[in-house]
């Protein structure tokens, strides 16, 4: 699965550790998110889409095969 995260924190202008706190996740996980070895569970990406003030679908984007 694609991601937009990095994209969106830049518009957002936040870090990853920034945007880790603000979620209650690791810096980690943020950065394991952006480098695709992360899915995460559905709260985590509902969380992440009212953050951005954008739906799920605007960060995480299926590809076949998935």
């Amino acid at each position: 699965m694609k991601n937009t995260l990095k994209v969106q924190r830049a518009i957002k202008n936040v870090t990853q550790e920034e945007l880790a706190n603000i979620i209650s996740v690791s810096r980690q996980t943020i950065n394991a998110m952006e480098n695709n070895k992360y899915v995460p569970s559905t709260v985590l990406a509902l969380k992440l889409a009212r953050f951005f003030e954008v739906k799920v679908e605007d960060i995480f984007i299926l590809e076949d095969g998935d």
